[in-house]
């Protein structure tokens, strides 16, 4: 199952205080509906940040069932009578990033002790962001289960994004951000399940390059064939299948641990260097190789080393 979330961005109108505690119960109304995950509420007493509501359900079915309820309606037409107005359509996201080209997620790391400073050069990023084209406004949501920030950064187009990710004024600010991080910001970009990572920069469709993906493809390839070979391959010959059946059932399980849990485990250390814009400096794709090739290097150290995972030697030796 694959986790969406919603995010509703509403008008900012009357108290901030007042306004957290409507929020509440809209998130009361989500924890309630099935497949309810989480509930965050946006940083909404700082200027310049969109007041917003997000919630995380286990699947697209569920979250819109909830969506269109009649108590979620009921509840923001309360809202609507103290003028929580929405401002914009639901913005829904799920583990690849937003659905519209013109919106941008971005997860962040604080350290200890840097929340005040974080939020302060996030409402920065936002003041300068309102001078460009197309902007639209900031959302910033409070750390997560992983203790991790999000930032969302909406324009009109796709296009207008791509011009704030490389304006100046984007960049006079990203050293104080960066001063208040642990590790540096990622963005949540589209990353197919077998390692091909999709953006959209200047209405062109740019993807991972092909041996980025052939390298995350063989890291994870290798060792899942191996093990299976080793722990699989027996069980189906003990149960009498054929050469041509066993080989065909061993690829499913195979294709479909890579498809929805290995290759996506695999990707996320990795989503910098696979990003067709973030990664496509020589010295990062540069660090992102070695770092695959020492990978490779402990898999065949284990695969050449431990006996019991040798499945050509170890059927014959027991």
């Amino acid at each position: 199952m694959t986790q969406v979330t919603a995010v509703t961005v509403f008008h900012r109108a009357g108290g901030a205080a007042a306004f957290g505690v409507w929020a509440q119960h809209l998130l009361a109304s989500a924890r309630s509906a099935p497949g309810y995950v989480s509930g965050r509420i946006s940083v909404h007493d700082e200027p310049g940040l969109d007041w917003a509501v997000a919630v995380t359900f286990s699947e697209e079915t569920p979250l819109h069932s909830w969506l269109d309820s009649a108590p979620r309606a009921e509840i923001l037409a309360e809202g609507q009578a103290r003028c929580y107005w929405r401002s914009s359509g639901e913005l829904v996201l799920s583990g690849n990033g937003p659905a519209s080209p013109g919106v941008g997620l971005f997860r962040h790391t604080v350290s200890t002790g840097k929340d005040a400073d974080f939020r302060t050069m996030q409402v920065q990023l936002a003041t300068v962001a309102a001078g460009l084209p197309g902007y639209e406004g900031t959302t910033l949501l409070p750390p997560d289960g992983d203790g991790e920030w999000s930032s969302i950064v909406r324009f009109r187009t796709g296009q207008q994004l791509s011009a704030w990710m490389r304006s100046e004024e984007r960049d006079s600010v990203l050293h104080g951000l960066r001063s208040t991080l642990s590790a540096d910001f990622s963005a949540v970009s589209n990353t197919t399940p077998f390692g091909t990572t999709v953006r959209i920069e200047d209405g062109r469709t740019l993807m991972t390059p092909n041996w980025k993906s052939a390298m995350l493809v063989l890291l994870v390839l290798y060792p899942t064939v191996m093990l299976l070979s080793r722990f699989l391959g027996p069980i189906l010959d003990n149960a009498g299948a054929a050469p041509w059946l066993g080989l065909w059932i061993s690829q499913v399980v195979s294709v479909s641990a890579m498809q929805w849990w290995l290759m996506p485990a695999a990707s996320r250390p990795f989503r910098k260097w696979l990003d067709p814009v973030d990664g496509a400096g020589a010295r990062t794709s540069l660090t992102g190789a070695v770092a695959i090739v020492a990978i490779y290097a402990v898999t065949f150290t284990v695969f050449a080393t431990v006996h019991e995972l040798q499945f050509w030697d170890y059927a014959s030796s027991v």
